[in-house]
């Protein structure tokens, strides 16, 4: 009777893994099909080409590159640790909102304060021309900024913040134990720092820095607001300027293939720290006074005004400045922007449920290999994606084609690649960590008696996840669709290389007239990415200060 009455409920449990593990596979196979097709764009490979390409540009946008890369991780540093070390461990007026504030950058895409940055510091903007005012200078003078300094410069300001909220959560982790045997054994505050409490911190300042590097390596449109050559200008150029697809993917390949070495060094980076926490009790602050105490405010309220608060007032008085300019057009961008990441969101956090769900209750080995694949996406950079997608669907539509000219007499009238279908391709497989991580840290917390509970009274796996998941996990798929929204809206390269014709969004737009140097009319899209941009941030400061 025991085999008759489970027997039933283990071959529905066995038929519902089956449907998950598939369904997570496919989701794994949409991140590894536009990747082996870009590596297979080296079947056309045109030895000329690329003996002109290694004699003329390839040798400057390695050295770009290479620069970018070298630059933002000192300034990464540099500005991110020694913050972290003051809000967490430090006492000095105006640290509680400093705390918070030092995160707010987050909310500025690059490409937002790359020209806010060049509209304030360049040759005819306000800065250098009180400058030779003031010091009566020739007219001639100019501060020349379009150049690596420059770029680094700006995305220092931006992806600082990535160092910073990682190491904050490090320092503020660390207990009283090992800070005090330091104090003990001799060593003053600053070389109990060095010795004690920036070791402990290491994974998470490697963590954070890393994440700073892919996101300078996937860049476009802080560079391009520079005329800054890098791959990813190269990538658009060869597409869009010399037609040349397949010639766009082996550039975007090589870019890959420096994302994965990022990759695989920080891996190995975190892999040879020890990192231990040292009690429960948290160490008492260092109060600075006086003159550090001031030193310390400056630093801190100097890095927040050049990163936050300078480039969003400024973009208030250039939008107010140009109001009377805005149309019906602007409310098209607006809801262009917003459908396409609604769309995304609703596919990418759908994805981000069966992920989660089948390493949860149906990981087999190789189940979980494919969902680490599935989320490996938000590493690659989104022109490297646009032309994995693109290669991935016009080779499809060849065969659709082909499929209906023998089922029929007339010719397929719709395609895939240049439609709504390969965007959000590209936005689920680029943004599909993003989503999982709140859904899988939701899932966790519901208890897997519940789901036998439900099965044990006869409910279908359908009933399991509509009655019981869906309902306790509302608000973690609610926070992973609105972190996938803001980043859509944001999203630059690969809404510039695969949108339809006549779907621009505020990113297009803020390109198309950052490109014609014109910082005044591109303020009012820009205000818009930045108010929504704001959300995610605001998450992120209450969670880190739980």
């Amino acid at each position: 009777m025991k085999r008759i009455a489970t027997s039933p409920i283990t071959g529905e449990h066995a038929r519902e893994g089956a449907a998950w593990r598939w369904a997570a596979r496919v989701l794994a196979l949409l991140v590894l099909v536009p990747l082996a097709v870009l590596f297979s764009s080296w079947v056309y490979l045109e030895p000329a080409l690329w003996r002109h390409l290694w004699q003329t540009v390839l040798p400057a946008l390695l050295a770009n590159t290479a620069v970018l890369v070298l630059g933002v991780s000192t300034g990464t540093l540099l500005l991110g640790v020694p913050l972290a070390w003051l809000v967490a461990r430090c006492e000095f007026p105006g640290r509680r909102w400093l705390d918070w504030a030092l995160m707010l950058p987050f909310a500025l895409p690059p490409y937002v304060l790359a020209f806010v940055f060049l509209g304030l510091l360049d040759f005819a903007g306000p800065v250098q021309g009180t400058l030779r005012a003031l010091f009566d200078l020739p007219q001639a003078w100019a501060l020349e900024l379009r150049n690596g300094f420059g770029v680094a410069v700006v995305m220092t300001l931006v992806f600082y913040p990535y160092v910073y909220m990682l190491a904050r959560v490090s320092f503020l982790g660390q207990g009283a134990s090992a800070y005090e045997a330091a104090r003990v054994l001799g060593l003053g505050p600053w070389r109990a720092f060095w010795r004690v409490s920036l070791p402990m911190a290491r994974p998470g300042i490697v963590a954070g820095l890393s994440l700073a590097l892919m996101e300078t390596l996937a860049d476009f449109g802080a560079v391009a607001v520079f005329n800054y050559d890098t791959f990813t200008t190269a990538i658009y150029k060869a597409w869009f300027g010399f037609f040349d697809l397949h010639g766009a993917a082996q550039l975007a390949s090589i870019l890959l293939l420096l994302v994965f070495v990022a990759l695989l060094a920080e891996q190995r980076v975190r892999s040879r720290a020890r990192h231990a926490e040292s009690g429960r009790s948290a160490s008492p602050r260092i109060h600075l006074r006086g003159a550090r105490g001031v030193a310390a405010a400056l630093f801190a309220g100097t890095v927040f005004a050049l990163a936050f608060a300078v480039p969003v007032a400024q973009l208030a008085a250039w939008a107010w400045e140009t109001r009377g300019q805005l149309d019906s057009r602007y409310l098209d961008l607006l809801w262009h922007t917003l459908m396409l990441g609604g769309l995304a969101a609703l596919c990418t956090v759908a994805g981000a449920f069966v992920l989660a769900y089948v390493r949860r209750h149906h990981g087999d080995g190789f189940t979980r290999i494919g969902v680490r694949i599935a989320t490996l996406g938000y590493a690659l950079p989104g022109s490297v994606l646009a032309v994995g997608v693109m290669l991935s669907l016009s080779w499809l539509d060849d065969r659709l084609a082909g499929l209906w000219a023998m089922l029929s007499s007339g010719n397929l009238q719709w395609t895939l690649a240049g439609g709504l279908p390969g965007l959000l391709l590209a936005y689920f497989v680029r943004f599909q960590a993003v989503a999982f991580g709140p859904v899988d840290a939701a899932l966790v917390r519901v208890r897997p008696s519940l789901r036998e509970a439900a099965r044990s009274l006869g409910a279908t796996p359908r009933e399991v996840v509509r009655r019981i998941y869906v309902p306790l996990l509302r608000p973690g798929l609610l926070t992973a669709a609105l972190l996938v929204l803001v980043d859509v809206m944001k999203e630059m390269p690969a809404t510039l290389l695969l949108r339809p014709f006549g779907w621009d969004t505020l990113a297009v737009r803020i390109y198309e007239l950052t490109s014609e140097g014109e910082w005044e009319r591109a303020a009012a899209p820009a205000v818009a990415l930045v108010a929504a941009g704001l959300i995610p941030v605001i998450l992120l400061v209450r969670r880190s200060g739980r």
